[in-house]
């Protein structure tokens, strides 16, 4: 409730109490606590209503259905973000926070990343009409080549506005309620005080550095919890419920199949050799990350683990880099 926590609904919360640690207790019983204990939260909460159109998918990875999306709230600040939803199952298939969401070589990162994952590419896949997603199309259409069916090749891959980017659109604002509107104060806050300008290099390299790591964690807890969360019957026939893991992995249980394209572990290896993509991200400039380590070890400083914790790294590295500057 100190952090982030603190605009999130009483069912991630418990969520997050029951995943992460270990807390054993009914969900009614827990939201008559959190009704006494957060007040006025769960009655500007309740004051909340959405209206979403209807979207129909037949099965997981099938025709449209891994919508890609960049979330540029943090972006002020250094943090891009960047996430995929399956479009049936509403499951997470990737979050990560980086320095850009802009470049095609860590987006397509990402891209590879999660084929390797779940082993295979989506029927169709979708994303902005943006040059970030130039790699992606390009790998979608190679990896589909050989498909039989109707979208194989050049056909396996559809730009469309953002706007129409549904399911990843709408999710955005899931990922703001449950703890990123938290994160955008916390940054504004350091900046309204005097703490960080976008235009000094330092201040941009510092907070990244110490604060990219903790995001990423928020950004995997809050993709395992919603992956592992009941989503709740609606009136759209095609938006089943259940959870997005068992939706995703076990597509039988709601009468339907995965319609992915399985890909191998060499034609993924191939595309990364042939455009010379990293899978590491470094959080800034490796000239940073040396300067950063020096001062944290003549100091006796230690990488943060929260938010509070990363503030002080960050204004500390802030004063030990002044003080070099000064004596030059």
């Amino acid at each position: 409730m100190k952090v982030s926590g603190s605009i999130i609904g009483y069912r991630t919360m418990h969520q997050r109490l029951v995943n992460h640690h270990n807390l054993v207790i009914n969900k009614e019983s827990f939201r008559n606590i959190f009704r006494i204990v957060d007040p006025v939260g769960v009655e500007n909460r309740s004051s909340y209503r959405l209206e979403r159109r209807q979207y129909r998918s037949k099965g997981p990875n099938y025709i449209m259905v891994w919508h890609t999306d960049g979330y540029d709230k943090l972006k002020p600040f250094g943090f891009c973000i960047h996430g995929c939803i399956d479009g049936y199952s509403r499951r997470i298939v990737w979050l990560e926070v980086g320095v850009t969401n802009n470049d095609p070589d860590v987006t397509a990162g990402y891209f590879l990343d999660a084929i390797r994952s779940v082993g295979g590419v989506p029927r169709i896949l979708r994303a902005d009409n943006g040059t970030e997603n130039v790699h992606i199309a390009a790998f979608q259409r190679f990896f589909r080549r050989e498909a039989v069916d109707a979208f194989a090749g050049e056909k396996s891959f559809i730009y469309g506005r953002s706007v129409s980017n549904q399911r990843i659109e709408a999710w955005w604002g899931q990922l703001r309620r449950g703890g990123m509107d938290w994160w955008i104060t916390f940054f504004k806050d350091l900046r309204d005080n005097g703490l960080f300008c976008d235009d000094n290099i330092f201040h941009v390299e510092s907070i990244r550095f110490c604060f990219m790591f903790i995001i990423q964690e928020e950004l995997n807890k809050a993709a395992k919890l919603w992956n592992l969360h009941r989503i709740r019957p609606s009136t759209n026939p095609e938006s089943p419920p259940g959870r997005p893991d068992m939706l995703y992995f076990l597509p039988e249980i709601s009468n339907t199949q995965d319609y992915k394209t399985v890909v191998t572990v060499d034609d993924v290896e191939l595309v990364e050799e042939t455009c010379g993509l990293q899978n590491v991200q470094l959080p800034c400039s490796p000239e940073f990350i040396s300067l950063a380590e020096i001062i944290m070890r003549e100091n006796g400083l230690m990488m943060p683990s929260n938010a509070n914790d990363a503030k002080a790294l960050y204004i500390e590295l802030l004063d030990k880099i002044k003080e070099v500057e000064d004596n030059l």
